[in-house]
């Protein structure tokens, strides 16, 4: 049985590749789950792409991940910085967390430097734009 692993995206990144490019690169969110799909099916991975603006609909699919999922992916977007919700719900699944972010939290606001996510997340990637979700998927096939 191949891995399974659930990539959970939070609120606003259904805009990327139009919402400041600036920031947060050309790429759409499809461009992304392509990318994601192809090295998935190369690594003999199954993946769950998710994408919603709303915080509870984040936490089913992480309460659905607890029984289908070998490790979750997490960009939880503006979520990282307000939702206990979601640390609590991913405290809940037992098996590995990457915290994903396209930007370098840490060289934007203030306000963006605290995760509640990365205190569950056996690591986090942010600033590397896109690849840092393919980067997370190569951390699954290298994990054991």
């Amino acid at each position: 049985m191949s891995k399974r692993i659930y990539v959970l995206n939070g609120p606003n990144l259904n805009l990327l590749g139009t919402r400041q490019p600036e920031v947060y690169g050309h790429e759409t969110l499809d461009d992304v789950h392509k990318r994601l799909l192809s090295r998935a099916v190369e690594l003999g991975f199954g993946i769950v792409f998710f994408q919603s603006n709303h915080e509870g609909e984040i936490i089913d699919k992480i309460h659905e991940a607890r029984g289908q999922a070998d490790g979750i992916i997490i960009n939880p977007a503006a979520y990282s910085h307000t939702s206990v919700a979601i640390l609590d719900a991913l405290n809940t699944f037992e098996k590995p967390v990457i915290e994903v972010h396209i930007s370098n939290i840490h060289k934007r606001e203030a306000f963006r430097h605290h995760s509640f996510v990365s205190a569950r997340a056996e690591g986090v990637i942010a600033g590397l734009g896109t690849l840092g979700y393919v980067l997370a998927l190569e951390y699954f096939a290298n994990a054991g």
